[in-house]
Parts: structure tokens; sequence; C-alpha cells
């Protein structure tokens, strides 16, 4: 198509520079796909854009793929898809891998996320990173890329003198147990309580602050006692929300303190570190405050301490610099926006962050209530993280209950577990994420709607339609996998349609990461293929061709499906 706008515009008069012409695809309501460039050329052309449609449909080659084309309104030209065409596409993305996706060129890429803080327990702050960087890693690594999972905890700093003195208070053992069963908020509140109570406390617990940062044993020991409790607790949830955290990517604020001084001598060296009022910073350009003053980005406070920003520059140099990183992503909430902008471009400034590698803030907006405020418990506390994953649970297993009675206790507890996390993750990647949220138990688990149980009761309606059309009709899956597909019907168009779209879907969110895209797509696919369900009988079908054919289309839309659910961190289950 777009050689035959070229052909045309060189036909008349139009300047070679120009070409080739884009035709300017896009889906239509009136057509497969419309072709607009004859509008845009007119003009430049000085020519009616439907005598350039015009001539531009009698350039277009004779070719299996376009059945017809039409000019519409002023110039507009309308392509409609050869039914053929699509079923062979259809068969070529059947047996792609990938279904139709061609894997990019293998990149290093180091993935920021979920980043709890030692000491206390997840909540509802933690579940959007935490969600949307474990979708970043599934979608990345399903490509074939190298992903670097990146935990950062809050693993230092003045806030352990403290935990480390009530843990010693406490006895090691008293304290190890109660941080086992999971009440770290409690342990740190008591900790916090009695700083703010007692002088002799503070003064115990910064004298052990000087020691953990003087490297004593003992103080050492016992900082990792707190870490390794907390370590466990964090895993737990992980295990809870079903996402690729195994432990091995806890890689906390600490693993940099060695990294601290020679990161800082190497912008010393570079020329770009500026002393301000004792402290030593960096001033990236284009930085300003409310008075318009140049921004800094302290890397060692004036007491000699060193702050956030010099431990994620020591974190930038050593992902770029060592690990060879060709993409940087930092899954955190929009509030950091600035901080990290300024890390990236001291990064650019030091050489440590340049072509091709890149640095991405994916950022994201809040969780809310009910009431349009940030989400919390009725008696206005922090929502723990896994309290909210078993209510989901516990709530889904009453819906599923009600739906299907006659699944097994056993089943039923397990699709209610994919059906309650599937509707959390889903709620949150379904949301455009830069957007705050309002989370709601009730939207989120509903069976209709753009929801998690929606599409996995999709899923599982067309497993049971194959199921069935195998066991009455004596037909095997292989037999399915291997049936030609005959595109006729209108409703077996749309769907046909829908599921080539797959390929280009990815494509977008690979490099957008707005998954909210995704989710769109397979709203979309589940509700093509609800109109292919109403409108086409697959194990009625006519006669035993088209019922190869249909259930070929039934098998790709359940594969299709599941993929892309996979790709959200999200099962789709065989039966609903």
């Amino acid at each position: 198509m777009s050689a035959s706008f070229s052909q045309v515009a060189s036909g008349i008069g139009a300047d070679a520079a120009t070409l080739p012409v884009d035709p300017l695809l896009q889906a239509s309501r009136h057509a497969d796909f419309q072709a607009n460039a004859a509008m845009a050329m007119a003009k430049a052309l000085k020519k009616n854009p439907r005598e350039i449609a015009a001539a531009v449909i009698d350039a277009v080659a004779a070719n299996e793929l376009i059945d017809k084309l039409e000019i519409a309104g002023p110039g507009f030209i309308n392509i409609a898809l050869a039914p053929s065409a699509l079923g062979a596409l259809l068969i070529e993305q059947r047996a792609h891998a990938r279904l139709g996706f061609e894997p990019p060129t293998k990149q290093t890429i180091v993935v920021d996320y979920s980043a709890p803080n030692v000491a206390k327990e997840m909540h509802v702050g933690h579940l959007r990173s935490t969600i949307i960087g474990d979708a970043c890693v599934r979608l990345l690594e399903w490509q074939g890329h190298d992903v670097l999972r990146r935990n950062h905890l809050g693993d230092w700093g003045t806030p352990f003198g403290m935990l480390i003195e009530h843990l010693l208070d406490m006895g090691e053992i008293e304290a190890t147990m109660e941080l086992s069963q999971g009440d770290l908020n409690g342990f740190y509140r008591a900790a916090r309580q009695k700083f703010e109570d007692s002088e002799d406390f503070q003064t115990r617990a910064r004298n052990r602050v000087v020691s953990l940062q003087s490297g004593d044993a003992e103080t050492l020991r016992l900082w990792k006692v707190l870490i390794e409790q907390s370590q466990k607790y964090f895993m737990q949830v992980y295990e809870q929300l079903e996402v690729r955290l195994d432990g091995s990517e806890f890689v906390g604020e600490s693993a940099y303190n060695d990294e601290l001084a020679p990161t800082l001598d190497a912008l010393r060296s570079l020329g770009l570190i500026q002393t301000s009022d004792g402290a030593e910073c960096l001033f990236p350009p284009g930085f300003t405050n409310r008075d318009s003053e140049p921004l800094p980005l302290i890397v060692r406070k004036r007491d000699g301490g060193y702050g956030y920003a010099a431990t994620d520059l020591a974190a930038l140099r050593q992902r770029t610099q060592t690990l060879h990183a060709d993409r940087l992503l930092y899954v955190v909430g929009s509030p950091q926006s600035q901080h990290l902008e300024m890390v990236y471009e001291a990064g650019r400034m030091a050489g440590w962050l340049s072509l091709p590698a890149t640095a991405e803030h994916i950022a994201f907006g809040s969780v809310l209530g009910s009431d349009g405020k940030m989400f919390k418990s009725r008696t206005g506390d922090t929502i723990r993280l896994s309290d909210l994953v078993t209510e989901a649970i516990e709530r889904a297993a009453s819906t599923i209950e009600a739906k299907n009675p006659d699944l097994s206790s056993e089943e039923r507890a397990q699709v209610a577990q994919m059906v309650g996390i599937g509707a959390v993750k889903y709620a949150d990647l379904s949301s455009e994420r830069t957007r705050d949220y309002v989370f709601d138990f009730d939207r989120m688990l509903a069976l209709e709607g753009n929801t998690a149980p929606y599409m996995q009761y999709a899923h599982a309606r067309v497993q049971s339609i194959v199921r069935r059309a195998m066991q009455s009709h004596g037909i095997d899956a292989t037999h399915i996998d291997q049936a030609p597909m005959i595109v006729g019907d209108e409703a077996e168009k749309v769907l046909a349609m829908q599921l080539l779209r797959f390929a280009d879907v990815i494509e977008e969110v690979s490099g957008s990461l707005q998954f909210h895209r995704l989710a769109i797509y397979l709203f979309d696919l589940a509700t093509a293929y609800s109109g292919f369900y109403n409108a086409c009988p697959v194990v009625d079908a006519p006669d035993a061709q088209t019922r190869l054919s249909r259930l070929a289309l039934c098998r790709l839309t359940a594969r299709t499906l599941a993929t892309g659910l996979s790709l959200l961190g999200i099962r789709a289950p065989q039966r609903m």
C-alpha cells in the first residue's frame, strides 16, 4: 500500500525526496482497515483526494491478502481483507511459539521494584510497585531478554540503632519469634515508642548506629538477624501474591555501602561536585527550586553521611558499568519522578548512562479508597498486603461457589486463589498506571466487565466447549491443532482480526510498559469470542470441517488469553 501511494505521488510530480509515503493505515468500523494518506497528500499535490485514492486503488497489484478496496467519503480507502488470507495468517500464528511476536535483539534489563523496608510490614503502598514490576519482568523474560531483578530493600540508616537496641532489650530469641510471626509493625512501633520516651534509649540507639556504620561485628550480626527475619516475611507475601521474587534479588541499600566513597571520588574527578552549605552536591542542569535557584542532588551531607542520592548513583553506576545493562527500569511511585530524573541526568553527566543504555521511571499513581483518599482500613490504619490478598481469595471463593457449586472443595480452593489474586492484579494493571485508582473488591471480582474473573471465565468457557466437542465427536487436540482455519462468518472474521492483533499489542506494550493496553486487548478478545460463540455453533457445527475450524479458533483464543494473562502474572483456570 505504501508503494502504491509512492507510485501515485511520483506519477503526479511529487518530490522524490518525500517518498515513500506513509499510507496512514488504521482500524475502522466500516472496514478491516482504512488508509487515509490520500487526504494528507491532497493539499501538497493540489489534487482532489478522491482522485488520488482512485489512482492508488488502480496501482495496487492483485494479491491474496486484499479482498476489496473502496473509496469512502472525501477520499478514504476502505480495505477488506480476504477470508482465505486471514485463515492462512491464523495458521502461521498458531504455529509460532510466541503467537506471531518476533523476539527483539536480546538486552540486559535491570528491573528495580517492590523495595519494602526491613522491620516494617508490607502494606497496600507496596502493591503497585510489586505487581507492575512483576509484569515487567514476565513480559521481558517472555521476549527472551536477560532480566535482572533488584529488590532495593531499605536495610540501612539511623533507625537500625533503635531496632537493634530494642531487640537486645526483648532478648534475641523472643524478638526473633515475634518477627518470624510477621508482626514487624508491632516490633517497629515498640522501638519507636522507646526512642521517643527514653533519653537513655536514644543515647544507646545513636551509639549503636555508630557501631553499625563502623563495622562492629556483633552489631552487624544483630543487624543481619533483623534482615533475615524481615526477608522471610517478605517472601511469604511474595509467594502469596504469586510474583517472581525468590529472595536472590534482595539487594538492599547496604549492598552499595562500599561503593559510596568511590562513586563520590569519581564524580569529583570529573569536576561535577560542588560544595553547598557544607554538603557535597551535584547540580544537574534544568532543575530548580521554587525560587528558580539550581536544585542540588546531595551526594554527601555536611555531617559526612551519605544520602539516598549517593546510594542511587552508586546503584546506577554499578548497573551500567559492571552489569552492562542496556535498559534500567525503576518501578517507583510518581512522587519520586524529579529525584529519579536528577539521578539519571547525573549519570549522563558522569558518562555512566550513555546510549544505547537508557533509564526509565515506570511511574504509577496511588491506590485509593471509596472516599477518594489513600486506601486504609476502617480504623484508619494502613492495610497489610497479606491481609488484602487473603480477603480477595476468600471473597473469590464465595463467588466461585455460587457460580459453580459442582466443583470439588479442593478445586474450588485452587480456582479461588487464581481468581482472587488475579482480580487484585488485574484491577491494578488494567488501570493506566500513572493514574490513581479506587480499590473496590466488588468491582474487581465481578464476572462481567473488564475484570480478571471475566477474562478467566472466558478462558474456562472456551476450554469447556473444546472438551465437550472432543468427547462428543471423538476428536483429539492434535487433530484440532492441525486443522485448516476457515474464516467465513462475520463473527469469525471479527475474532480472527482480534487474534491477529496480539503481536502488535505486545510490541507496543514492550516499549511503553503501559499494561492497561494489554488488558484492553484481552477484554476485546474475550468480547469478540463471546460474539463468535453466540453466532457460530461449535459443538453442533453444520459439518465436520467447520467444526474443526471453529475448534481451532477456540484453541487459539484460549492460548492467546492464557498467554496474555500470564504476562500480567495471572493464571487462567481450566474450569470455573
